[in-house]
């Protein structure tokens, strides 16, 4: 009488399978192949067989098993085929072992793919991610995919003009010659560095019918599904998979919790995502919408070519920009505000412009943005004067026509930080013009105690110069010498006021900074003798009393 059961498999060395050695190298030839070359048969029945890496584990196997055992038939189906498929080619169950073996099954099944339900084509592929090296190096998520694609490109409203990658066309005989799972995980997806200048073809009134059945897959599927799309290598010229790129990346930063700034997967497709709005550039996104990219993809910590690509994009169109706009988080690299990257924008947009006032619009009208963006981050107590100075002096000095909101700026800057020291606060003055200071602002600066007293001295000089002397007529010349007259004694009077207020506070800051360079003298002329006394006198040093 035999034994029901005279084999032991132990896969990926979780789970023992006890087995019937004439029914699984009847259709298992890679099995019936290991039993064969064996020099001793009853060892091996003893030890077992160890398989370690079966597609899809010990539910794989356990799918084979009941093939073998109720005569090479099993309910095939979308969800399972794929995990049948991978398994048939691992362990050989071919034509040339047995006839109708499980590996022509599968074919056949797998030969009407084009004729899915796109829900059954979504579940097949998510069926994928368990064995997806084997899944790609047996072509079979090519096959799924070039049929995904097939079925977008068949029900969307926009002309995609795209081609897919030629499918492996193997036969089943051959599959053992095919490249090795753990190799062709290796190769990495690079087709998302290529530029290109030619403008994008496709439509974005096509309906995203499709996006949110996608997003759900692993980012290992649709980096291959961005692989098989080959125009889209060549000249981008489908830019609608580019906005479902996006949206994947963005529902990828709110649902799921992996590490995505430490996740290559991640980040190989951010990367695909800004190359791909870079190739289409401004005439497709708007500088919100570039604002708006730029937040995504960062998460994933894009290269610094790549970056750079992208913010000399934006740099060039920052004159559409809001203050919405400029506000970028920063706590992922330890400050509230990315103030770095205005920067960096700033100095984009002002290589683009030039220097020589050619685009003095766009120049001023990004000044006044600027302005606004210092006013912002001022209180933010993360902000070291470097970096506002960095912002402040980002732009030329004829971007600006009035430095009064440089002074706003400044003044909340003051406000916020009490603890900024003397000599710091005459630092942050010095981005000031102050020829280009109102007389309003100029009369609040000398006013101001949180202000260097040098600093408003120099101020209220600038507005010396400025001081008008016949400019109470009024300049049209048809008014009457009666409103002339009028016009004038109506404003002269408070005029005067002001210009000897003004003299009165110009006197008073000299005085007070005279005050202040004499009080430093005396401080260095007694820290000197404090020195030469020790120096000299350590004994009489050591009765005189502590200076703290």
């Amino acid at each position: 009488m035999t034994k029901p059961c005279d084999l032991q498999i132990k896969i990926n060395g979780q789970q023992i399978f006890l087995l019937k050695e004439k029914i699984i190298s009847k259709y298992c030839g890679k099995v019936k192949k290991i039993l064969n070359h064996q020099k001793r048969r009853c060892h091996v029945k003893e030890m077992g067989i160890r398989i370690n890496d079966f597609p899809g584990g010990s539910d794989g196997f356990e799918l084979v098993s009941r093939f073998c055992y109720n005569n090479g038939k099993i309910p095939i189906d979308v969800a399972n085929v794929s995990l049948l498929h991978c398994c048939a080619i691992y362990l050989g169950m071919t034509e040339e072992v047995c006839n109708n073996n499980l590996l022509q099954q599968t074919q056949t099944f797998l030969e009407g793919i084009h004729y899915w339900k796109w829900n059954d084509m979504v579940l097949s592929l998510m069926s994928c991610r368990m064995f997806y090296e084997y899944a790609d190096c047996y072509g079979l998520l090519e096959k799924i995919i070039s049929a995904v694609l097939t079925k977008i490109v068949r029900n969307s409203d926009a002309n995609l003009n795209i081609s897919f990658t030629s499918l492996s066309s193997s036969s089943p005989s051959s599959s053992s010659t095919l490249s090795s799972p753990e190799s062709n995980y290796a190769k990495r997806f690079s087709s998302s560095t290529q530029t290109t200048s030619e403008k994008a073809k496709s439509s974005l009134t096509s309906k995203a019918w499709w996006f949110e059945d996608l997003e759900t897959l692993p980012p290992k599927i649709i980096e291959k599904l961005f692989q098989c799309i080959e125009s889209y290598k060549d000249d981008n010229n489908s830019l609608i998979f580019t906005r479902f790129l996006l949206q994947y990346l963005k529902t990828a930063t709110q649902t799921r919790n992996a590490d995505c700034r430490n996740n290559s997967e991640y980040a190989a497709l951010a990367e695909t995502a800004a190359y791909g709005v870079i190739f289409v550039g401004k005439k497709n996104f708007s500088c919100r919408g570039l604002f708006w990219v730029l937040r995504i993809v960062s998460r994933f910590g894009l290269s610094k070519i790549c970056r750079t690509e992208l913010e000399k994009l934006i740099g060039g169109m920052l004159e559409q920009a809001t203050l919405d706009d400029l506000l970028v988080s920063g706590q992922d690299i330890g400050i509230y505000y990315d103030v770095n990257l205005v920067i960096r924008l700033v100095k984009q947009f002002v290589d683009t412009n030039g220097y020589d006032g050619m685009c003095l619009q766009k120049m001023k009208r990004v000044g006044r943005l600027i302005d606004k963006y210092l006013r912002e981050i001022s209180p933010d107590q993360n902000l070291k004067i470097a970096k506002f100075l960095g912002v402040a002096e980002c732009l030329p000095d004829f971007a600006r026509d009035c430095f009064d909101g440089i002074y706003r700026a400044i003044d909340i800057y003051l406000e916020s930080h009490p603890n900024v020291p003397f000599e710091e606060r005459s630092r942050l003055c010095k981005c000031l013009n102050y020829s280009k200071l109102s007389f309003g602002a100029s009369k609040d600066l000398a006013k101001n105690p949180r202000i260097p007293p040098m600093v408003a001295m120099q101020a209220l000089i600038s507005q010396q110069t400025k001081i008008p002397t016949t400019n109470f007529v009024t300049e049209s010349p048809r008014k009457s010498r009666s409103q002339i007259v009028l016009y004038n004694e109506g404003t002269i009077d408070s005029f005067s006021q002001e210009k000897k207020q003004m003299k009165l506070n110009l006197e008073i800051l000299k005085c007070k900074a005279v005050k202040v360079e004499k009080l430093e003298e005396m401080n260095g002329q007694i820290s000197n003798m404090f020195s030469r006394n020790v120096l000299l006198t350590p004994a009489l040093a050591r009765a005189s009393p502590r200076y703290c």
